[in-house]
């Protein structure tokens, strides 16, 4: 693997959202929604929703850290999902929509809790950031019929109503990372 490509694992919710959101940043080469977080090996779908596996949607996301640095995806990140809200981000509620930082290694984990404490010291957000900071275990592929969900299913309600407003967040305040379409 080339020395400037890296890993990041994000959960922020229904993966759907946060892998639409990540597939337009200009450096990221590839974003796989998945499973972590949990005790089970190899989690279906229909076991992770129950919210019974531990495990979080997640997504990993393979990035040029020459064209788009860790903590700009950690940017990305807590603009685009509630970190203040346990287990839940809008309707989607259970400990499988948790915000989480699944972390690689010792830089990660530095970074990922360097940006809390200034999110948390300039009064970001009216409530207590509760996103976990956890080093990443297994990390699971969800089942084919959810990778690149939105880019394949704009015309369903989820993600008019859902994840079109995040994207148009993303638009709004990240313009000069997104991707030339």
């Amino acid at each position: 693997m080339d020395n400037n490509i890296q890993i990041a694992t994000f959960a922020g919710g229904c993966f759907w959202c946060t892998e639409a959101v990540f597939l337009r940043l200009e450096g990221v080469e590839e974003v796989i929604s998945g499973y972590t977080g949990g005790s089970i090996k190899n989690p279906a779908y229909r076991e992770v929703c129950t919210g019974q596996t531990g495990h979080a949607e997640a997504i990993q996301i393979t990035f040029d850290d020459t064209k788009i640095s860790y903590n700009e995806l950690l940017e990305v990140f807590f603009a685009t999902h509630d970190p203040t809200t346990l287990n839940r981000q809008g309707n989607d509620v259970g400990t499988q929509y948790r915000s989480a930082i699944y972390y690689i290694d010792d830089e990660q984990k530095r970074k990922a809790e360097e940006f809390i404490k200034l999110l948390s010291e300039e009064n970001i957000f009216e409530k207590p950031i509760v996103t976990e900071i956890t080093e990443l275990g297994p990390f699971y592929f969800s089942e084919e019929n959810h990778h690149n969900y939105y880019n394949l299913n704009k015309e369903q309600s989820y993600c008019q109503f859902i994840i079109q407003p995040k994207l148009k967040k993303l638009s709004k305040y990240f313009s000069q990372k997104l991707k030339s379409e």
